[in-house]
């Protein structure tokens, strides 16, 4: 409710690409306050596919409550984590029977672009944890069909 509200409040403010970037800087800062409340007690994290592991595992956890469903990587720096059952989405799914029954193109991609407005706040948050970890990178996410989402981690060089 909190991501719903924060969008809400964001996009009455501002509109378009400024909501969106407002969104993500916050989604940023809280990002490397929870990373760093998370890894207080760990040691150091080595590399970048450890991090991406503990983000997936251990952060994704104490997050939404479920660990990434699928990581994957072409190891050259891009790594795709994929959750089947994204909690902040869940309210936007359509119902199964309209899914099943093969709903409205232009239904189904008002819903994704809806989707995508909420979700400039967590990929804020990812990019924001890897970066409090010593990960430069970029993160965007892609609602193909909700609630499954896939976030896309570029890195940096």
């Amino acid at each position: 409710m909190l991501c719903a509200e924060a969008v809400r409040v964001f996009h009455d403010r501002q509109s378009g690409p400024a909501a969106a970037a407002a969104l993500e800087a916050v989604g940023f800062r809280v990002g490397q306050q929870l990373a760093e409340r998370y890894t207080r007690d760990r040691p150091r994290l080595g590399d970048t596919l450890e991090v991406i592991k503990f983000v997936c595992k251990d952060f994704w956890q104490a997050l939404f409550k479920k660990q990434v469903d699928n990581l994957k990587t072409n190891h050259r720096g891009v790594y795709v984590l994929q959750d089947n059952g994204f909690r902040w989405l869940q309210r936007l799914s359509p119902p199964s029977a309209l899914a099943a029954a093969g709903a409205d193109p232009a239904r189904e991609e008002a819903a994704r672009q809806l989707a995508l407005s909420y979700l400039h706040l967590p990929c804020g948050i990812v990019r924001g944890a890897l970066s409090h970890l010593g990960v430069a990178c970029t993160v965007e996410a892609d609602p193909k069909q909700l609630p499954s989402c896939t976030f896309t981690v570029r890195i940096m060089a």
